[in-house]
């Protein structure tokens, strides 16, 4: 890679100036890895340092994972993106829209218009959402005792909807029911289904909802940053023997191990010699699903785990199943259409099918959207686009 040593130096001033605690970043091409780097301390207390194959906490960076593997049902007719869900999961069947609370506090909820639907799940815009952007949820669970969805109790899952399905986009739950429903198709749990249809034949040994003997001793410690901005280590782990596997957020893995997911959407549903999806699917799967919607900003309600999330503000941004879709070229090269997502520990990843080139950059930090965590990932990218810029001039 013609710009190793520019992107070292972005990632190697930020651990040294401890403005991050550590980072693992990685790019590829449908053939290889071309760049990766490994920089900083996996624990600030502690003096390991962080190598490329250490282990995160990959959070909503799941939810592609369980989309490709429902969509592998589609391909089969086990699953289709249109029938009513509820047919599949009949908790859903018969959804309930939350229309604020009444004069002694109580919730006012109305059945929906319309039948959730898989895509309306894939896509944001079947009206589920997460506490930490949304108040009135929050107060709805307080209210009710709803347990947080990052308890992976299935009663963390009966919630209303905030919306009509399809009326408009906002981030939310939609994928652990998308795991859900791979479970009742497949007749397997989400962890099984997950390892012998899509980590193992990737090659994503290292990857998983339980974080064996071996990934533990490379695990990465959770740092919060204080309203002072320094960084400690907090404790921090997904319950292991979880109600219901987390497809929307439970995974832990290496960057190397998501790479490989990336490349496979770039090859077109081939990965380490084994065809997991069609190259149709993959088409369909990178595609904007929501019309004339968009993703719109995510104001947190939760500052310890998210700051307010405003991706590329100046950019519309589209969905597809399940991947942001950039609708215009990035300040930092990115093609339009490319497809990316993240998570809450700053966590990111972007695939470029037109330039045949994806990354992952992972950090262990909340809140999520940190500012050094972004300007480490728009270091990272810049310096990925301009080696390939400069490899270009050079063949030409």
């Amino acid at each position: 890679m013609q710009n190793q040593a520019a992107i070292d130096q972005v990632l190697r001033q930020k651990t040294d100036a401890r403005e991050i605690p550590g980072v693992v970043a990685m790019a590829a091409n449908g053939k290889e890895v071309i760049y990766q780097g490994a920089f900083g301390k996996r624990d600030l207390s502690k003096d390991d340092a962080m190598t490329p194959d250490s282990v995160f906490w990959i959070a909503s960076m799941t939810k592609a994972v369980t989309t490709a593997a429902a969509m592998q049902l589609v391909e089969q007719g086990k699953l289709s993106l249109e029938a009513p869900i509820g047919k599949v999961l009949p908790d859903i069947a018969a959804p309930q829209v939350l229309e604020g609370f009444d004069a002694a506090g109580e919730p006012k909820l109305r059945p929906a218009r319309k039948e959730i639907t898989l895509r309306h799940l894939m896509t944001h815009t079947a009206g589920f959402c997460y506490d930490m952007w949304n108040g009135d949820m929050g107060k709805y669970m307080e209210k009710t005792g709803t347990p947080g969805i990052i308890t992976c109790q299935n009663a963390a899952l009966k919630t209303p909807i905030m919306s009509d399905p399809g009326t408009r986009w906002e981030y939310g739950t939609n994928i652990d029911f998308v795991g859900k429903a791979v479970e009742v198709a497949s007749g397997k749990r989400l962890d099984a289904y997950l390892r012998d249809q899509m980590l193992t034949p990737l090659g994503m040994n290292d990857t998983g909802f339980k974080i064996g003997e071996s990934q533990r001793k490379r695990l990465v410690a959770m740092h919060a940053r204080g309203p002072d901005g320094t960084l400690a280590p907090i404790p921090f782990e997904l319950e292991q023997e979880p109600e219901f596997h987390m497809g929307g957020g439970g995974l832990y893995g290496t960057a190397g191990d998501y790479i490989r997911f990336t490349q496979m959407i770039l090859n077109k549903g081939r990965g380490n010699g084994n065809q997991v999806l069609k190259p149709e699917t993959v088409a369909m799967m990178s595609q904007n699903h929501i019309g004339e919607l968009a993703m719109t900003k995510m104001i947190s309600v939760a500052l310890p785990y998210s700051n307010d999330v405003d991706l590329y503000p100046d950019i519309v941004k589209k969905w597809g199943l399940s991947f942001m879709i950039n609708s215009a070229k990035t300040p930092e090269g990115r093609s339009a259409g490319s497809l990316a997502w993240a998570g809450l520990a700053n966590t990111y990843f972007w695939i470029d099918p037109s330039r045949d080139v994806a990354g992952v950059i992972l950090m262990q930090v909340l809140p999520f959207a940190d500012g050094n965590c972004l300007e480490a990932f728009a270091g990272f990218e810049r310096g990925i686009y301009a080696g390939l810029d400069a490899a270009g001039q050079k063949a030409a």
